[in-house]
């Protein structure tokens, strides 16, 4: 799971962005700067949470980037809630670590940070713990069709 709904994604989407595959770890933001030999904030962070609705969202933000919980309310209608390590899997097809934009089940909807925007290229997920792939903000955003929100705190 999850690198070849990425994979399939990219194909249909006509993007020709190279996928990243690393022969180490690069679930965590540390791990991905390091590897990638990137700025921890050039990382960019897929956080899977539930609404109220009990749908699920992911919403993409710079690596060093914190929710900010009113922020979040006030967008999103209610308290951060984010998904369990089981239900990550269960209901974004894709593991911790490699929760990305791309590749998500239907009715999964994707989000980005505004704090994306201070750097020139991101690096997200692509489905596995140990993947990446480079964007501009603006070519992320039109690769995902995600939606531009503003809930980080401000560093």
């Amino acid at each position: 799971m999850g690198l070849s709904e990425v994979q399939a994604y990219f194909r249909e989407h006509g993007i020709t962005n190279e996928i990243i595959l690393l022969n180490e770890s690069s679930a965590t933001v540390e791990l991905a700067a390091k590897a990638l030999g990137r700025e921890p904030g050039e990382i960019a962070k897929s956080l899977a949470f539930k609404l109220k609705d009990d749908s699920v969202i992911v919403v993409v933000v710079m690596g060093t980037a914190r929710i900010d919980n009113h922020k979040y309310k006030a967008t999103f209608g209610c308290k951060a809630s984010m998904l369990s390590f089981d239900d990550t899997l269960a209901r974004t097809g894709h593991p911790v670590g490699g929760v990305c934009p791309f590749g998500l089940p239907e009715g999964v909807r994707a989000y980005l940070d505004v704090s994306l925007k201070q750097y020139k290229e991101v690096l997200p997920a692509a489905g596995t713990g140990n993947s990446a792939v480079v964007f501009t903000p603006d070519d992320l955003q039109k690769a995902t069709g995600a939606e531009w929100v503003d809930v980080c705190k401000e560093e």
